[in-house]
C-alpha cells in the first residue's frame, strides 16, 4: 500500500468502500492507520529532542534549581535556628544526679 499522507489519513478513511473489506473492518484498520502516523510523529518528535537539547526547558530547568538551592538554604537555616533556640543541658551536672539517684537506690 502507497504511504498516506497526514492529512489524508486522519480526515478520510482510505479503506471505506473497499470491496474486500466490512465496514468494520474498514474502521478498524482506518483505526491503525491513525495510530501508526502518531507513531511516527512520536517518533519524528523524540529523536528532534533527543538530537538538540531545548533551550527553553534548559532555561526553565536552571530558574527551578536556583529555586531549590535558595530553598534548601533557607530550610537549612531554619533548623539550625531551631537547634540553637534549645536550651543547653550541663550533661555533666545530669550525669552527677543520676548516678546520686542510683546511690540512694542501692
Amino acid at each position: 500500500m502507497a504511504a498516506l499522507s497526514t492529512s489524508t489519513v486522519f480526515e478520510t478513511n482510505p479503506y471505506e468502500g473497499h470491496p474486500n473489506l466490512s465496514d468494520v473492518e474498514a474502521d478498524v484498520l482506518w483505526q491503525y492507520a491513525k495510530l501508526s502516523q502518531n507513531i511516527r510523529e512520536l517518533i519524528t518528535e523524540t529523536r528532534r529532542l533527543s538530537e538538540a537539547p531545548d533551550e527553553t526547558l534548559l532555561k526553565r530547568l536552571r530558574s527551578l534549581e536556583m529555586k531549590m538551592g535558595l530553598v534548601l538554604t533557607l530550610f537549612k537555616a531554619s533548623v539550625w535556628a531551631v537547634i540553637n533556640e534549645q536550651p543547653i543541658i550541663d550533661d555533666s551536672a545530669a550525669y552527677a544526679e543520676s548516678s546520686a539517684d542510683d546511690t540512694i537506690m542501692r
